[in-house]
């Protein structure tokens, strides 16, 4: 089992920035691939962005490509995300996933359905 903790999240205005950490611990070497996803109130979840913790390739969907960067501290198995020029609409919250990938192409924002393990979630809401 992988445990994951987030935090970070809080309240900016329009144009501020966040940065989100995820602690990761328990079996983390059954994972290679770990993300972020948010879910804005009323939507459905989505992909925001995510590692592979081997090789350090990253994806990012393409609205938060120039925003959004995710990085990784592998000397604390922690997982983070810089957020830059936060808009309204990036109000939601966001949750860190992790994953076994068996390719690497599998390691997407677009596979987050394949993500098993899942944090509890910190909310970010972004006024105007």
């Amino acid at each position: 089992q992988v445990q994951l903790v987030e935090s970070g999240g809080g309240s900016v205005q329009a144009g501020g920035s966040l940065r989100l950490s995820c602690a990761a611990s328990g079996d983390t070497y059954s994972t290679n691939c770990m993300g972020w996803f948010r879910q804005a109130p009323g939507k459905e979840r989505e992909g925001v962005a995510v590692i592979n913790t081997g090789g350090g390739t990253t994806y990012y969907a393409d609205s938060m490509k120039g925003r959004f960067t995710i990085s990784q501290d592998n000397a604390k198995n922690t997982v983070h995300l810089q957020m830059n020029n936060l808009k309204p609409e990036d109000t939601g919250m966001y949750y860190c996933a992790a994953r076994l990938v068996t390719l690497a192409a599998y390691c997407r924002p677009r596979t987050m359905q394949d993500f098993r393990y899942w944090g509890q979630g910190t909310q970010v809401t972004v006024s105007s």
